[in-house]
């Protein structure tokens, strides 16, 4: 593969990969339309220099022109639940932290990385803020803390205005996860996170006999019905008893992924979203896994259960994330695992991975002179990655088959955001997912469940 080729002539500077920077970008932000408001960035390069429009200007290209100021020795406090100090352990973060020391000593400013315990996180940063007195500068937060709560309270300035450079922003979380009534209030750089898919045992498909499933995604042909097929094909007595013995599905219990994998969502802004025609048909193609045991059932076990099921060899697919290639590489050695994207549902257009709880940079509205912060930001972030794409290192360090990482490289090219119990603490999520489970029929789940849900969703919209 091509990066392990330039890999040789960096070995001796790299040897663990890891991103954490800071800074920012943009000129004046403004606060629902007026004032001046600020930004900020981080980890790895998102490999992209699109623009927004048909004409490509020096400025879209470059990202924000050079600004001269002097921060007077300010001392920028950059808080989150781990430290996002840079580690000079590979070329790109050499490179990031050489711009950050060149701009701390042209801008004279300083920087400490606050790092708070996840378990008192939320607390700590919300009281900081209503209390008008952030715990930092640029402040990492989870969506469901922040919206609608604290937006509401103009507790962070908007950055959408300042978050145009691809090539440091990425734009989904800026303009899709922290977006509310027409604003992006969070950002980021690296990677839009982890690649949500279905790791597969080519041992075991091979020995049933099976069309290899890379042949689906090769044809632009794997969707949810080609995935029940495949899973019905792998339910097999092989000895003759009378038992099932190898299964084509580690578990049924998997909402999140197919919404996401559906363009799907459990809530639309401040509404239940139950009866959307693509919700209607996630919980059908769920409530199908189940009336027709197309997966594995349960032996009693908690949420871990189908990845020992995998682990065991006998279960040919499995629901999951690509970090955790590395427990099956060490618990299946004699098993060939490769990785597929979740099949697309009947109403999208491409493949996606989920995510929950989304977290990103954010600027409180407290802070004086956003837009330095923001620019600050961008400047350490914008460089030259000797990386293709976002992530190839990691998956790479993952995969060794060059189809298992092409497919989750387009796995995590489109992350979408599932609102479940995470942000609506009294949502009847998995009351409604096991009746599902059990074979209830859809309208009568759904119409005993919307008028619960938006009730959930009341509790946090309207406080």
């Amino acid at each position: 593969m091509r990066l392990r080729k330039s890999m040789l002539v960096f070995c001796t500077l790299v040897l663990v990969l890891m991103a954490a920077c800071s800074g920012g970008s943009g000129e004046g932000a403004t606060k629902n339309g007026t004032g001046n408001a600020g930004k900020n960035a981080e980890n790895t390069p998102a490999a992209s220099n699109s623009t927004d429009g048909n004409e490509s200007t020096e400025e879209e290209v470059s990202g924000t022109p050079e600004m001269d100021f002097d921060m007077g020795g300010r001392t920028i406090k950059w808080v989150s639940w781990y430290d996002e100090s840079i580690l000079e352990d590979n070329p790109d973060n050499i490179k990031k932290k050489g711009n950050l020391d060149a701009l701390m000593k042209k801008h004279n400013f300083k920087i400490e990385y606050v790092v708070v315990d996840y378990g008192e996180y939320q607390n700590k940063v919300t009281a900081s803020l209503v209390a008008g007195e952030p715990l930092g500068d640029i402040i990492r937060v989870a969506r469901p803390w922040m919206i609608p709560t604290l937006v509401n309270q103009d507790l962070f300035w908007p950055v959408d205005e300042y978050t145009k450079n691809e090539k440091v922003f990425i734009q989904q979380y800026t303009n899709e996860y922290s977006q509310y009534e027409g604003r992006g209030y969070g950002f980021r750089t690296g990677i839009n996170g982890a690649s949500g898919g279905f790791f597969y045992n080519r041992t075991l498909m091979n020995q049933l006999g099976l069309k290899p499933l890379q042949e689906y995604v090769n044809e632009e042909d794997w969707n949810w019905e080609t995935l029940i097929q495949v899973a019905k094909e792998a339910n097999k007595d092989t000895n003759n008893d009378g038992k099932l013995d190898t299964w084509g599905l580690a578990s049924d219990s998997l909402l999140v992924p197919a919404m996401a994998s559906n363009e799907a969502n459990l809530v639309a802004q401040d509404k239940q979203n139950l009866e959307d025609p693509k919700t209607i048909e996630v919980l059908n193609f769920l409530s199908r896994l189940a009336t027709e045991d197309i997966a594995r059932p349960t032996e009693g076990g908690d949420w871990t259960e189908p990845g020992q099921f995998f682990r065991q060899g006998n279960t040919l697919m499995y629901a999951g994330q690509d970090y955790e290639m590395d427990g099956f590489k060490k618990d299946m050695p004699d098993h060939d695992i490769g990785f597929l994207p979740f099949p697309k549902g009947p109403s999208a257009t491409q493949y996606h991975s989920s995510n929950t709880i989304p977290n990103y940079l954010t600027i409180p509205s407290a802070v004086e002179h956003p837009e330095q912060l923001v620019y600050l930001y961008e400047k350490i972030n914008d460089i030259d990655s000797i990386y293709e794409y976002p992530k190839q290192a990691s998956l790479e360090a993952l995969f060794s088959n060059e189809d298992d990482i092409n497919n989750a490289k387009m796995a995590g090219e489109s992350i979408k955001v599932v609102d479940i119990n995470n942000g609506y603490p009294s949502m009847p999520y998995y009351e409604l997912t096991g009746e599902i489970q059990e074979g209830i029929s859809v309208s009568t789940v759904v119409e005993k469940y919307k008028g619960p849900f938006q009730t959930a969703i009341d509790e946090v919209w309207k406080k």
